[in-house]
């Protein structure tokens, strides 16, 4: 296998086209509220995770693994994912309703996680401004099922369309509910600890009020992005005026971010891959 190739996705395709976007950021904070509602799902995270004595490193390891499957090499991809499935094989969790255990690789709970995330990065991406036509977004869930695979999904099984995906929310919100563990985290993101070196500066008496408010207007969009019945379930409304209100904010904060240094806006793996591609390919990306 080529260890120097383009990766899973390069250059050309939807997903890098996407995944440009700095919003998606918040789209991550999106996904996490969203899947909190499956209660499986969510049974499998509290039982088997420290993400609330590590919630910032956890974060930087998941940003780091979506990373690579994004701009990594193929050879790097499937190690990732190797990586992962490895991990998930080992785990077990207790429903909590019924007191089955099950594996937290179980192919729904998998494919729970995978469509929230995808679908959280792409409709984030489109209501903050990002410009795609109808066959970009089937294509971006098409490309998607390539990540699918690394965590063991068989790419049949994913939907693969904007009118599958769709499907697939109708088929699976009979099982979600607001779980006393989904309530717990939605505060936990909401309103998760400082990384000590940010509090560091409140210890000696300066003000920390700012990031932590810029982080309250990010959750709460976050919030305010999520489908309907999503926002319902977590006790807000479901109006038009509501996801009007996310949109612009979302708009605002794109941005806002277009605005930063290109190198504050690409990550390392980011900037590995272009600079890949444009010595592969012989073209600047």
């Amino acid at each position: 296998m080529d260890s120097d190739d383009l990766g899973l996705f390069g250059p050309g395709s939807v997903t890098w086209k996407v995944h440009e976007e700095p919003i998606l950021i918040v789209a991550g904070l999106r996904s996490l509220y969203l899947q909190s509602l499956h209660p499986r799902a969510m049974a499998g995270v509290a039982q088997n995770s420290n993400y609330r004595s590590d919630a910032w490193g956890r974060l930087v390891r998941t940003a780091t693994y979506v990373g690579t499957t994004i701009y990594g090499t193929t050879a790097e991809a499937e190690a990732a994912g190797l990586r992962v499935r490895r991990r998930h094989a080992r785990l077990r969790a207790t429903d909590l309703f019924t007191g089955e255990e099950f594996r937290v690789d179980d192919p729904d709970l998998l494919r729970w996680v995978h469509v929230t995330e995808v679908e959280s990065f792409l409709d984030t991406a489109r209501r903050a401004g990002l410009p795609l036509t109808a066959d970009e977004v089937d294509g971006y869930y098409t490309e998607q099922r390539r990540s699918a695979a690394l965590v063991g999904l068989d790419p049949e099984t994913v939907p693969g369309t904007a009118a599958e995906v769709a499907d697939y929310y109708r088929r699976v919100r009979p099982e979600l509910r607001m779980t006393r563990e989904a309530a717990e985290t939605a505060l936990f993101l909401t309103a998760p600890p400082i990384p000590w070196k940010l509090s560091l500066p409140a210890r000696i008496g300066l003000n920390l009020g700012p990031p932590r408010w810029a982080y309250f207007g990010i959750a709460g969009t976050a919030l305010a992005l999520l489908p309907a019945w999503a926002r319902r379930m977590y006790g807000g409304l479901g109006l038009p005026t509501t996801a009007l209100s996310a949109d612009l904010s979302v708009r605002a904060l794109r941005l806002t971010l277009a605005t930063l240094p290109r190198r504050w806006r690409e990550g390392p793996l980011q900037q590995a891959a272009k600079e890949r591609a444009a010595r592969l390919t012989g073209t600047p990306v």
